[in-house]
């Protein structure tokens, strides 16, 4: 069984991942295969840097994420071009890591996907959890973890679906506004239950 964990920016998707991963879970993170879909000498890197010029690439011929970032927040036409290359090449290569987990038996595999819903990814999963905080809570934990402008990470969530979206489309929520106590006893419940429906 293939479970999408998503939620909006800021609300601890890593955190309850590493929790989930505690108890037996296999996951993959959509970010960490975005990141690989660009990496120097892959095809979407090139066609980034034909694009956007040098300003975009480091020194080294890494991606420079937070340039990009910084053009395509900016402009929606500019990231509707980079989600047309980025999304499908993201898409094979989860299918890819998703097969080999499956096949390595573990009880039920994670996708980790902030754009779980926006990006079409859910079609790949048999049930989504949303991992759910307040917006407020949003700003602040995502400002002090990435040291970014309030305005740019109301950019970023104007991207995502907004909380309600995206709560109505979950067969799960995980309050995450608590304490760890709290997070990893709803966690727990969870993975007894998606056990559960493996088994029958």
């Amino acid at each position: 069984m293939i479970i999408g964990l998503t939620g909006g920016i800021g609300s601890g998707k890593s955190t309850v991942t590493r929790a989930f991963e505690t108890l037996g879970a296999a996951w993959v993170d959509a970010d960490d295969v975005a990141r690989e879909i660009v990496a120097p000498g892959e095809p979407a890197l090139l066609a980034i840097k034909q694009r956007f010029g040098d300003p975009v690439i480091h020194q080294d011929g890494t991606l420079n994420r937070a340039a990009l970032r910084d053009i395509v927040f900016k402009d929606p036409a500019q990231r509707q071009w980079l989600e047309s290359i980025t999304h499908p090449k993201v898409r094979e290569r989860l299918q890819q890591h998703l097969k080999r987990l499956n096949a390595e038996g573990a009880p039920y595999v994670l996708l980790v996907s902030p754009l779980l819903f926006e990006s079409g990814q859910d079609a790949l999963v048999d049930r989504s959890v949303v991992v759910d905080v307040p917006q407020q809570l949003q700003l602040s934990r995502t400002r002090q973890r990435d040291g970014v402008s309030e305005s740019q990470v109301h950019a970023i969530l104007a991207a995502q679906l907004p909380r309600e979206q995206r709560l109505a489309k979950a067969d799960d929520v995980i309050n995450n506004s608590g304490d760890h106590v709290s997070m990893m006893d709803q966690v727990a419940r969870l993975d007894a239950r998606f056990r559960r429906l493996t088994s029958d």
